[in-house]
């Protein structure tokens, strides 16, 4: 099946990439909110993931005390419902864990350089699969902390449960088609779903039912030849999209038709 995507950036995890920045220890706006206004240096990070699915909130470019050496930390603690399941960073010098529960997870500097100056810094949170598309995941909290364990500045993540990407399964690649093909498929019960063709246009609508499934049709005759569909959801504020499909219009599949002029 000949399937494209539509950007380099459909992958499962989506990375939130926090601000450089620092306040003085305590509440900070970011927490549970929405971003800091402009020029309010926090910690902030933001990342939508669908249900039931993993994401990356990635902590990068932080700027620190020369204080901040051996020992110091960089701890995320979970949003309400979510879990921590990993800290993958494998660059020397820095030691990660998670805690057993999956509240929390530290990365701890373990050597005398400098840290927090360079590379970024990976969280793995997990959202349970029952969670509400567009919904904010609340209590997500990050902290900078010295060797004594003394918070040496504070601030949050932005989590919202996004949507799965919807399946477009009809009409089938590599197929001639007629000038109206049918477009069906599966997508989160409830979510308005648009196939667009390659040029942006709107092909038809539907929504998904209880089941998952969608099905509609054009209301006016697809361009003769090559195109390209692409089915798009979404529900509460968030959305998402399939992969593209490649498609050849213009070959009566019953009676024959006259091309559009």
């Amino acid at each position: 099946m000949n399937r494209s995507s539509k950007t380099a950036a459909a992958v499962l995890t989506a990375a939130g990439i926090l601000a450089a920045g620092w306040v003085p220890a305590g509440p900070a706006s970011a927490v549970d909110g929405a971003a800091p206004p402009p020029g309010e240096r926090v910690l902030w990070g933001s990342v939508t993931i669908p249900p039931g699915r993993d994401g990356i909130v990635e902590a990068s470019g932080l700027s620190s005390p020369d204080a901040l050496g051996f020992g110091s930390s960089l701890t995320l603690t979970a949003p309400a419902g979510a879990e921590v399941t990993g800290v993958p960073l494998t660059a020397a010098g820095y030691r990660g864990e998670v805690a057993a529960d999956g509240r929390t997870a530290v990365y701890t500097a373990v050597s005398a350089e400098r840290p927090w100056q360079t590379g970024s810094f990976p969280f793995v949170l997990a959202v349970p699969a029952d969670a509400e598309p567009g919904t904010r995941l609340a209590g997500c909290v990050l902290r900078l902390a010295d060797a004594e364990g003394v918070a040496r500045a504070s601030g949050g993540c932005q989590v919202t449960v996004g949507l799965p990407s919807p399946v477009l399964s009809r009409p089938e690649p590599g197929v001639p088609l007629g000038y109206r093909p049918a477009a069906a498929g599966r997508a989160y019960p409830g979510a308005q779903v648009t196939v667009s063709d390659q040029d942006g246009n709107e092909v038809c609508t539907d929504t998904a039912g209880s089941d998952g499934s969608w099905s509609c049709a054009p209301g006016r005759d697809l361009p003769a030849g090559a195109n390209r569909l692409q089915a798009t959801a979404s529900l509460n504020g968030v959305s998402a999209s399939s992969e593209q499909i490649h498609i050849t219009v213009g070959y009566p599949t019953s009676a024959p038709a006259v091309p559009p002029r």
